[in-house]
């Protein structure tokens, strides 16, 4: 048993070496957390959606925005398309694949971003939120896995982690949030990390 659960941390942290070398997606994280901070500074919001274990990121990353991260801030607007009363609303009246699509509907307007989750890549209901999105003007950014699946290039950026397990790539998805959330902060609120890196 202790050779598997070794061998399950290897693989994870493995994920996380192979994708510190990927200089293009860290470049996408520095470029959307710029673009996050620019528009919360404008006044705009951030929405964000995802099925199953990507739909728990997306509230976790809301969260944390309208919460807390590390220090003392002030609140900053991130809205998870994850309300199971609109979830089942909506799924009843117009069917699963309009859920989030329906949701950016209500709340984005031009300016805002949608982060888009799917490890797969090929989530109906995400793909249909992205292209809502587009038609409001939004800015979407996609989280993906695999091969990127249908969302591949769909977004105005994207990272596709590795991992060829939804685990290993949800643990990467999350890190990539929460390191988003950070720079977020280190931008707009500097004086809270100024006695570290």
């Amino acid at each position: 048993m202790e050779n598997y659960i070794k061998s399950a941390f290897k693989k994870s942290a493995d994920n996380f070496i192979e994708f510190q070398k990927d200089k293009d997606a860290l470049n996408t994280i520095s470029s959307v957390s710029q673009s996050l901070a620019d528009l919360f500074r404008n006044g705009n919001f951030v929405l964000i959606c995802g099925n199953g274990g990507s739909s728990t990121d997306a509230m976790h990353f809301a969260e944390e925005l309208t919460g807390r991260f590390r220090n003392e801030r002030k609140s900053l607007p991130a809205i998870s398309l994850t309300d199971p009363a609109h979830i089942t609303c909506v799924g009843n009246d117009y069917g699963f694949s309009e859920i989030f699509a329906r949701g950016v509907e209500a709340y984005g307007k031009a300016g805002d971003l949608l982060i888009a989750i799917s490890t797969s890549g090929n989530s109906e209901n995400v793909i249909k939120a992205v292209k809502k999105a587009k038609e409001k003007k939004m800015l979407t950014f996609c989280l993906l896995g695999k091969d990127g699946g249908k969302l591949n290039q769909m977004g105005d950026h994207q990272i596709i982690v590795p991992g060829k397990t939804t685990d290993r790539i949800q643990e990467l998805h999350i890190a990539i949030l929460h390191i988003m959330i950070e720079m977020v902060e280190r931008i707009l609120f500097p004086e809270n990390y100024q006695a570290s890196r």
